[in-house]
């Protein structure tokens, strides 16, 4: 062979041997007598081995063409469409991966059917050759050529069910279980052709973490079917990034329905005591008391609301302002509760307050039975002026505007069911000061002395018992100067 044909073999290259003769004449007359065949060919030889990139991850959008290997892991429907010149396209995404990343991979119009009628299987690796642009669902490559490498061996398994922590971008028929730890309601919108399109979100969790869902046109009725604790298995869906975070999305071919297993969900929170300003985090405690929920006007004059609550957990207490619908979550004293992805801010009497926003999530993981009353009459917070949903509870001057004055179980008093003022830490329910009375309630304060809530009033305990925060317990003794030094608690 000569010096040309032993070049080309050590490449090992897809174009054939003709083209490549053609490809180094051409370099020797563009550099101009500069450069012998010899030296045309191994540039040649050069410019086609950089087409092979040694893994996904290292695709860049812009590059020209590129070489590589890769594992199916799913195939999309195929779907026609009308081009400029009114000749109908026909397109099919495929899903790939290796050890290093994963790709969208568009194959079109003759390809595209090709795979619609003979098929492809998760698992297949490919040896692709093709285009990559920034897709709207991030990496894209405009396939020009593939064909199955049977010898090929990529280290990717391909799941039929995902769990939350194995989401990434790009990632479609997702098949996911999870228990549904909060809904919103259903919003619509117009879209570009004038008709009218419907969204909603609800959270989902597992024991490997929490992905926000995002509900699309005739799936967002789940969101209302649905109730938080429940299980239930997303089919086909497809992951996306919104504001730096994986959303999984459910349109049309996708479907979210209730099974009878079970899904744990195990939440993770950051101790009351480290928490800081700036910090977005997940917080999780015991309510210990409950504000009435606020209106106030916005500075576009539209209207918002806000109920602040008090969570403790074993490390100290924080104030929560819940803003939007969040403000009509029915939250009392003992409920345990989990927030996630609350933003921390500097409080105006605390040191520090979390604010539930839209983006926050707020789940009720223990509920305590308390009496039914009728909602407090919201007051006007029109002193908040533009204080957005989201933002902080501390926008105002006034404390008892604000709707987070005071603690409930620092109050001197505490409104009864009928509307009395009682003692929260005098009497007790049942009799006058020094008689023996049983008192039951939820540990909203742990320690000696504790506090225990039962719905209407809060209750000082005098006790050597150790007592969990959220545990239910009935305390006996006598009450003395508005305490209840407890004989026994059970």
């Amino acid at each position: 062979m000569g010096v040309i044909e032993d070049i080309y073999a050590d490449v090992e290259a897809d174009v054939s041997l003709e083209k490549f003769r053609d490809a180094v004449e051409a370099k020797v007359e563009q550099m101009g007598g500069l450069a012998d065949e010899e030296t045309a060919a191994m540039l040649i030889a050069h410019e086609l081995r950089d087409e092979e990139v040694s893994g996904i991850a290292d695709i860049e959008p812009g590059m020209e063409e590129v070489k590589f290997l890769a594992k199916v892991t799913g195939i999309g429907e195929l779907r026609s469409f009308e081009r400029d010149d009114e000749e109908e396209g026909r397109v099919i995404n495929v899903e790939a991966a290796d050890e290093s990343g994963s790709v969208r991979l568009a194959f079109w119009d003759e390809q595209a059917a090709a795979i619609d009628e003979e098929g492809i299987d998760p698992g297949t690796v490919l040896r692709v050759k093709g285009r990559p642009k920034e897709g709207y669902n991030g990496l894209e490559v405009s396939v020009s050529q593939a064909e199955e490498d049977p010898d090929a061996e990529i280290d990717v398994t391909i799941q039929d069910t995902y769990r939350i922590e194995d989401l990434s971008l790009g990632l479609s028929d997702v098949d996911l279980r999870g228990k549904v730890l909060a809904t919103d309601s259903i919003r619509t919108f117009e879209r570009d052709d004038g008709s009218e399109g419907r969204v909603a979100n609800l959270t989902l969790g597992d024991e490997t973490g929490r992905v926000r869902v995002t509900l699309w046109d005739e799936r967002t009725e789940a969101a209302e079917r649905l109730s938080p604790g429940e299980s239930v298995e997303v089919v086909d869906g497809y992951v996306r990034e919104r504001d730096g975070s994986l959303e999984l999305h459910v349109g049309n071919r996708g479907a979210i329905e209730g099974i009878e297993e079970e899904i744990e969900y195990v939440p993770r929170t950051t101790p009351i005591e480290e928490l800081e300003i700036d910090d977005v985090a997940d917080v999780g405690g015991v309510v210990r008391s409950a504000d009435p929920k606020r209106t106030f006007e916005r500075d576009d004059g539209s209207e918002g609301q806000v109920r602040n609550v008090r969570v403790q957990d074993e490390t100290g207490d924080i104030r929560v302002a819940l803003w939007g619908e969040k403000a009509d979550i029915d939250l009392g004293p003992g409920d345990a509760v989990q927030f996630a992805d609350v933003e921390i801010q500097d409080g105006w009497q605390d040191d520090i307050e979390a604010s539930a926003g839209w983006r926050s999530t707020v789940t009720v993981t223990e509920s305590t039975p308390r009496p039914a009353t009728e909602e407090s009459d919201s007051a006007d917070l029109s002193s908040f002026g533009g204080s957005q949903d989201g933002g902080s509870s501390s926008d105002t001057d006034s404390d008892s505007e604000a709707g987070s004055g005071s603690d409930s179980t620092d109050r001197s008093t505490a409104e009864s069911s009928d509307g009395s003022e009682r003692s929260s830490g005098g009497d007790g329910p049942d009799g006058d000061a020094g008689e023996t009375i049983e008192f039951t309630g939820t540990v909203v304060q742990p320690g000696n002395p504790a506090k225990l809530d039962d719905g209407e009033t809060t209750m000082t305990v005098l006790t050597e018992t150790d007592l969990s925060l959220g545990e239910e317990v009935t305390a006996r003794g006598t009450v003395r100067e508005g305490r209840l030094d407890a004989e026994e608690v059970r």
